[in-house]
């Protein structure tokens, strides 16, 4: 019983340590959003985590065709990509880690530069910059009213209005539904801006 005890102890602490350390290695404009898994009525879920070898190998076979697209994945270091859908079992918990990692991303310095909010839909997209404004991060986070939840995170130097090119290159349709909202508010906050006034 000591024995098994002890064991599990030591188990715990390893996995402990091992955790702290993957979040201490987190990259600058990197979030963790921790585990999702499918909800228990068997809808969508959708998780994609693009690293930077895979990333870099989709850079090299657009390169001669498309060197502007070669040249966004070439500033890309990590997409990751959570899709799922809400139902009575996950949807309280979904919504509260949606409003805790909005929270985090506020007090982390992340600029919420997209806000769109109409009907049932709640879409917030962050930037992570540096001091030097170079972008270290983008992250979106999207409550599709009572059914689906979106978690996007793209570690690296990109323009929200990249967005949908992205999405569309590595053919996730969240990133391009994303880059589609933040294009159109981008243009909806250029159309209020004031006119100068010639003296």
């Amino acid at each position: 019983m000591k024995r098994l005890l002890s064991l599990a102890i030591g188990t715990a602490t390893l996995f402990a340590m091992n955790t702290s350390l993957f979040a201490a290695d987190l990259l600058p404009g990197q979030i963790d959003f921790g585990s999702f898994s499918p909800s228990t009525g068997g809808g969508e879920f959708v998780e994609v985590n693009l690293p930077t070898s895979l990333i870099s190998l989709g850079a090299r076979l657009v390169e001669k065709d498309e060197p502007e697209v070669a040249q966004l994945l070439n500033g890309i270091k990590l997409v990751r990509v959570n899709v799922m859908s809400l139902d009575e079992d996950n949807r309280a918990d979904i919504q509260k880690r949606a409003q805790k990692i909005r929270k985090d991303l506020a007090a982390k310095g992340w600029e919420r530069i997209v806000v769109a909010q109409q009907k049932d839909q709640d879409v917030g997209v962050y930037l992570k910059m540096t001091d030097k404004g170079a972008v270290q991060g983008l992250t979106a986070v999207v409550m599709d009213g009572k059914e689906h939840a979106v978690f996007v995170n793209v570690v690296g130097e990109i323009k929200p209005e990249q967005l949908a090119l992205l999405g569309e290159k590595l053919h996730l349709d969240p990133l391009k539904n994303i880059g589609h909202a933040a294009e159109k508010s981008e243009h909806k906050s250029k159309d209020k801006a004031p006119e100068k006034v010639e003296d």
